[in-house]
């Protein structure tokens, strides 16, 4: 894909960032929660999403951060399908809270 096309459907998925500077260009976001659980919860939501849309990316689970980072392995850069999971990504939302079990 074009990296002026990429520049174009950016637009589309707020948060993140084209990384020009990768050949074939990356999408990446970095995603903050307030602990660990519930970035680790995160990124298992993004996992079945991967699974689901056959499209898997590089992600980096850290404490309370996830980065996310996506391109088109088959393709050497970005495709439509990264635009895709980014905004289907952008569209998740966590499940409600459960309560604490007294130890």
């Amino acid at each position: 894909m074009p990296i002026s096309r990429a520049r174009r459907l950016l637009k589309q998925i707020p948060g993140w960032t084209l990384i020009e500077s990768q050949p074939g260009g990356r999408l990446k976001r970095v995603f903050r929660f307030p602990d660990f659980a519930r970035a680790l919860g995160f990124v298992v939501a993004v996992g079945a999403l991967a699974e689901s849309e056959g499209h898997h990316p590089d992600v980096t689970l850290t404490w309370g951060r996830v980065e996310i980072t996506l391109w088109t392995h088959d393709v050497g850069g970005l495709s439509e399908s990264d635009f895709v999971v980014a905004a289907k990504i952008n569209g998740w939302r966590p499940a409600p809270s459960r309560p604490q079990i007294e130890k």
